[in-house]
């Protein structure tokens, strides 16, 4: 939608030949995605190894297509959980050109009630409901992304007299969804959301603060902080223990954790992001399961502890596989079901065991009844 309005107001201008849309390397693929179903050419960006926009590459590509340049999608803070320090220079850079900013508000969590996007310099910024303002995330619908745009804009929004028309089914977008938003925004307050962003911010650095002693942490910003999330390395596992970022995730089942985001936005890696709404015992629970998720990786390192029979490679550990009467495997079965005490006052039980994912994802099946069941 916010593409849309910004290609709405080149034209309005007689220049309806401006195609192209600037994207970091370090963008979310929604947002290459949705440039092209909006009908930019994208052209990317690259990123310095601190994970933000390389300033140099952004002036070099936006003086190379000056006469064609439409926007800039950038996130803030940065999808690699960094502030963006240079970021009113990065919109300076792109207006100088000709362009308009489009915000990626999927990191609104780490800004509410510090800063606002228009001031930064953004145009557009689209609001991720379901992160920031408390909507299930998930579960097919429905969906409602609502944008918030510069003065020179709104006229173009969905719905105004030299709009963009609906979008979505409707022309603006699920209403219902907004009610809980509404009521969440209402009981907070503004020193609740505010609150809300800091405690966000905190949570990310605490986690960083325990691990750091035990996994490379990347994208860390000057003074050594993240913003309201935080990318755990764990590609340097493969080459010291065979162990894979997919183990990691398995086994922290058996601690009785869904794993968090894996591969993104670095392949190899886990994006920790914690939000405001866990507490500090949950945090240290967690934490507790990663640092002795490395203690067993390290049994491997050091030999204690076969590369391709082991805690993390057999994970997850069902009830049915630990109640067999041949029991061959190089550790107990209290290690596998049990690996700390917080495991043993609130054991989740997996349903299944270990699953080829990659062999699921290129042999889809269709699970659907036939029609003829429904007669």
């Amino acid at each position: 939608t916010g593409l849309l309005v910004i290609r709405k107001y080149h034209q309005s201008r007689g220049q309806s030949h401006r195609n192209v849309c600037l994207i970091p390397s370090s963008a979310h693929g929604t947002n290459p995605a949705s440039a092209t179903m909006a009908g930019y050419r994208v052209v990317v960006v690259r990123c310095d190894d601190a994970g933000n926009v390389d300033l140099a590459d952004l002036t070099s590509k936006a003086e190379q297509h000056r006469q064609d340049l439409a926007a800039l999608m950038v996130t803030y803070p940065s999808t690699y959980g960094v502030f963006e320090e240079r970021i009113r220079e990065i919109c300076s850079i792109v207006h100088q050109s000709g362009g308009q900013v489009y915000m990626d508000g999927a990191n609104m969590n780490a800004q509410v009630g510090l800063c606002r996007p228009g001031d930064i310099g953004a145009d557009v910024c689209h609001l991720n409901l379901h992160k920031t303002f408390c909507i299930p995330h998930g579960g097919g619908g429905p969906g409602m992304g609502p944008i918030g745009v510069g003065p020179h804009l709104v006229k173009f929004l969905p719905g105004g007299m030299e709009g963009i028309g609906a979008v979505s089914a409707a022309p603006y977008g699920s209403a219902s969804i907004l009610l809980i938003p509404w009521a969440y925004i209402s009981m907070m307050g503004g020193q609740g959301l505010t609150r809300a962003t800091e405690i966000a911010i905190l949570n990310a650095n605490y986690i960083v603060h325990r691990l750091s002693n035990h996994y490379p942490i990347l994208f860390l910003g000057r003074h050594g902080r993240v913003a309201h999330e935080c990318v755990v390395d764990l590609r340097p596992l493969k080459r010291v223990a065979g162990i894979e970022v997919e183990d990691v995730a398995k086994r922290l089942i058996d601690y009785g954790f869904h794993a968090p985001t894996v591969s993104f936005p670095v392949s190899g890696t886990v994006m920790i992001e914690p939000t405001e709404s866990e507490s500090k015992a949950e945090l240290d629970r967690f934490c507790d399961a990663m640092i002795s998720i490395r203690g067993e990786i390290r049994d491997i390192e050091e030999g204690r502890m076969p590369r391709e029979n082991n805690l993390l490679k057999n994970s997850p550990h069902t009830a049915e596989s630990l109640l067999q009467e041949d029991w061959s495997r190089p550790y107990s079965r209290a290690q596998a079901a049990y690996p700390n005490a917080a495991s043993k006052k609130n054991k989740f039980w997996p349903s299944v065991g270990r699953l080829n994912n990659v062999l699921g994802d290129r042999n889809l099946v269709c699970s659907c009844p036939p029609v003829e069941d429904y007669a």
